[in-house]
């Protein structure tokens, strides 16, 4: 009898081992959401596992509808949260998920060296190193003299609509532009703004990334996108510059974007998410990412990237609420526009 009920205790303690054990793998496991290019998140992904240990399982998005398809499969999964952090190559649609409660308050130590303009006043994101908007230029194709230097140069005739391109302004970095442009503008003038762009049959194309290649290609003259795509092709050795817009006396500067990283309400891993986030938001980070090419214009005293001269960019000068205000009245109208 003795023998039977040490075996049955052996039996439990072997179970309860294997179930601790897996529990012990599950915590070391984070998942994270991000807009961000495979091509610079990953690394970032793989020297955090080898740091810490904690495994990231990330879920990306495809260029054409990032970051709005993976906020509408987060708002969708509220219920049930399958992510457990953020991370987006921009802010706007942070501040949506913000506004939707998927969003937990989490102020990392790792950001008190981040300026207060780039952290949400009540904790739910922290904003870092981040892009401007841009035109690429094919230098094989327009000397000097003949660059764009404002967005308005888009509506001018001096080349076919055809042979300029932008990204679909209701997706990623170019709605967020769009919705500055509307804020700052209003809406009168924006959508007389769009709706000359579309009378001028400006190619319109699917990614930031599509139009560096289109340009870079020679297929277009010149283009509206990031200063990651553009500094990849400069970097390459490409036939192409880059012209920050609207930095003339009189104009109203360009659109810079930070990232943004949040932890998601009843995360399925919230220390690990934790872990990460401070993994993230630390300065040694931000100047990989910096060195990497995703980031051209840090918020901390980093050496910014060589590709372009981002001291002293005169940025539109609206808030981020103001941007994300006008985001879904652009939004909307856009959709008229460019979707038929």
């Amino acid at each position: 009898m003795k023998i039977y009920i040490l075996v049955a205790i052996i039996l439990v303690i072997l179970v309860a081992a294997v179930i601790l054990a897996q529990r012990g793998d599950e915590k070391k496991t984070v998942v994270v959401y991000t807009s961000v290019d495979q091509v610079y998140s990953e690394p970032v992904f793989r020297a955090f596992e080898n740091e810490t240990g904690i495994r990231v399982m990330p879920v990306y998005d495809v260029e054409a509808t990032k970051t709005t398809g993976l906020v509408n499969r987060l708002i969708a999964e509220k219920a049930r949260p399958q992510a457990d952090v953020f991370w987006s190559g921009e802010f706007s649609q942070t501040i949506v998920l913000k506004n939707k409660s998927v969003l937990a308050p989490y102020q990392s130590p790792s950001a008190e060296d981040i300026p207060a303009q780039y952290k949400d006043a009540d904790g739910y994101w922290t904003g870092f190193g981040g892009r401007a908007r841009i035109f690429i230029v094919n230098t094989d194709l327009l000397t000097p003299s003949q660059f764009p230097h404002s967005v308005y140069d888009m509506l001018e005739s001096t080349y076919p609509g055809k042979t300029i391109g932008i990204a679909y302004p209701m997706f990623g970095t170019t709605a967020t532009h769009a919705a500055a442009l509307y804020s700052y503008l209003g809406k009168e003038k924006a959508h007389a703004f769009f709706t000359s762009l579309n009378n001028r049959n400006v190619r319109v194309v699917d990614g930031n990334s599509v139009v560096r290649d289109l340009v870079a290609d020679g297929q277009l003259v010149y283009g509206l996108t990031d200063t990651d795509d553009a500094c990849g092709a400069v970097e390459s050795g490409r036939n192409v510059t880059i012209v920050i817009p609207d930095q003339g006396e009189g104009e109203m500067g360009t659109l810079v974007i930070p990232n943004t990283v949040a932890l998601i309400a009843g995360a399925p891993h919230p220390a690990e998410a934790k872990v990460f986030m401070d993994y993230l938001l630390d300065k040694k980070s931000e100047s990989v990412m910096v060195a990497s090419g995703w980031i051209q214009i840090p918020v901390r005293d980093i050496p910014a990237s060589t590709c372009i001269n981002s001291t002293g960019i005169k940025t539109i000068p609206i808030t981020y609420q103001d941007t994300y205000d006008a985001l879904q009245p652009a939004q909307n109208d856009l959709t008229e526009l460019f979707i038929r």
